[in-house]
């Protein structure tokens, strides 16, 4: 699968072995609560979760996140064409054993669905939370400080 020149962009950003000739890596993380897509994460980000993690005490919601996080992802290279290379068990978690995928980018992650599931389930959400508004509803109105322009 082929990463979107402006995702890797971020992705070699964003990696701090990262210098111009060698491959961005990435973080995949597929863990039981992503139930129909992926989730990535540059190795920046990935290092900042991991660090928290180790800074809470320990419990069930120090395991349980450091399963989630560390023990349900990959950790892969970016290969000079732009792709990765999905492991099987990831292709048949999201039905991806042909057809297309969506990207979307979240800022400190982004996540990687099979496009007919992402318009048929996440639309629907979308459209049926957009309905329930008033009418004059802006979604942009739930964001408190957006730039002028």
């Amino acid at each position: 699968m082929s990463i979107p020149a402006d995702f890797r962009g971020v992705l070699e950003s964003r990696d701090p072995k990262w210098t111009s000739g060698l491959a961005p890596r990435l973080v995949l993380q597929y863990a039981d609560t992503l139930k129909d897509h992926l989730r990535v994460y540059a190795i920046d980000e990935i290092e900042r979760i991991r660090a928290g993690i180790e800074r809470l005490p320990s419990g069930i919601n120090k395991r349980g996140l450091a399963h989630l996080y560390m023990a349900q992802t990959v950790t892969m290279e970016v290969d000079k064409d732009g792709r990765i290379v999905l492991p099987i068990r990831l292709r048949q978690k999201l039905g991806l054993e042909e057809g297309e995928v969506t990207f979307l980018g979240y800022g400190s992650y982004f996540e990687i669905w099979r496009t007919e599931t992402f318009s048929g389930t996440k639309a629907m959400e979308i459209g049926n939370w957009i309905e329930a508004m008033d009418p004059d509803f802006d979604p942009l109105s739930l964001i408190d400080a957006l730039p002028e322009g």
